[in-house]
């Protein structure tokens, strides 16, 4: 296998996003999909889809898609993809599964059947009768859509949003890879001033300045696929090395949090710590209405509260109005607010330039999108 299909899951809603940060790591073929971007890679692109996507939330090695209505027709084509290559005597193998709108709409038959292919294959080359699964893991994906079955295998391990820098948050966290999005949706770059006005435990300060930075995401955690033995261990050494030797530590970064929350903001400044920003952010408790803009033609991106997930609704549409008086005094900044609220551009006093319906966990949002004056080019 040395060229395949790999699959970057994502929020419904991020998928531009993803396959143009796909496109930025050189990679081909690409083909966009509800929930998912799919491309071709080989096994460096594993390790650098890995290490590098920001918006992504797992990156997932296709090894089959077939029609299949009968459970013999799923055992059979399972049984044929090259699981003794892959899957060592010992690995822990795990077999999740969905289905939609399949004949076949039995999720744990369908998994059952799966794995006594899986087990059948890997008896071919292993003369025992029980596996150990005491090994490396590697999770199956056998997913039914329309009765089209796609075999995956998971080479992230837990989400890619588990970035390794967040130990403590606050109530209704955004995840890192949601917070990246946000930021690469904006127009926001690392001259130009950054802030969030609520920024809870800093995870989108500290995003824009891992962006700022040029820091690999994945770089301070460990990836399931790391443990395989058919993906060299070289490699893994080699990509690391080569995304600590892009690290711009030279740019001057201007990044705000706040905050009314005091605990929140110490949370952020250890999370800060913890990626190796904490150089690049100004962390602050102070609450909206007695914040001042650090400057002209900076950038706003903020996950206010929402009655949906936190804050008291009155407190809220209070918060919304003085965002909103905020920055009608200062015409040169553009600001992006997601919240689930419906009435917030008329809170806000403004309708957005644009708007972009994203799901923040399982919350239906708005993203709401006000564009500043353009800075001056400098020649």
């Amino acid at each position: 296998m040395e060229n395949f299909r790999i699959q970057a899951t994502t929020t419904f809603g991020l998928e531009a996003v993803v396959k143009r940060e796909i496109e930025n790591l050189g990679f081909g073929d690409i083909k966009v999909s509800d929930g998912y971007v799919e491309y071709t890679s080989d096994y460096r692109g594993i390790v650098k889809s890995n290490l590098w996507l920001r918006s992504a939330d797992k990156v997932l090695l296709v090894l089959g898609k077939f029609e299949a209505v009968t459970f013999e027709e799923l055992f059979d084509q399972t049984f044929e993809l090259p699981w003794d290559e892959l899957i060592p005597k010992d690995a822990n193998f795990i077999i999740t599964g969905k289905s939609f709108k399949s004949t076949l709409s039995s999720v744990p038959a369908c998994q059952s059947i799966v794995e006594k292919a899986i087990i059948k294959k890997l008896q071919t080359r292993y003369d025992i009768s029980r596996f150990p699964k005491t090994g490396a893991e590697y999770t199956i994906q056998a997913a039914l859509l329309k009765n089209t079955v796609t075999i995956t295998l998971n080479t992230s391990g837990p989400s890619l949003h588990k970035r390794g820098y967040r130990h403590g948050q606050v109530i209704a966290p955004l995840k890192e890879t949601m917070a990246a999005a946000l930021i690469q949706l904006s127009y926001w770059k690392k001259d130009r001033i950054f802030l969030d006005p609520c920024c809870g435990s800093g995870t989108l300060p500290i995003e824009a300045a891992m962006i700022g930075r040029n820091i690999a995401p994945g770089l301070s955690r460990k990836f399931a696929s790391e443990s395989w033995d058919f993906i060299p261990k070289e490699l893994w050494l080699e990509e690391r090395k080569s995304a600590y030797s892009v690290i711009d530590y030279e740019t001057e970064l201007k990044i705000y949090g706040s905050d009314i929350n005091a605990h929140a903001i110490e949370i952020a400044k250890q999370n800060a710590e913890n990626a190796g920003v904490d150089d690049s952010i100004v962390f602050r408790q102070i609450p909206f209405n007695k914040l001042k803009l650090p400057g002209d033609y900076g950038v706003c991106v903020s996950n206010p509260p929402y009655a949906e997930r936190m804050g008291n609704l009155q407190d809220v549409e209070r918060l919304y109005t003085d965002m909103g008086k905020l920055f009608k005094t200062n015409k040169t900044w553009s600001a992006y607010f997601i919240t689930s609220h419906e009435g917030f551009e008329k809170l806000y006093g403004k309708k957005a330039d644009k708007k972009r319906k994203l799901f923040n966990g399982n919350v239906k949002t708005d993203f709401y999108q006000y564009f500043g004056e353009r800075p001056p080019k400098i020649n």
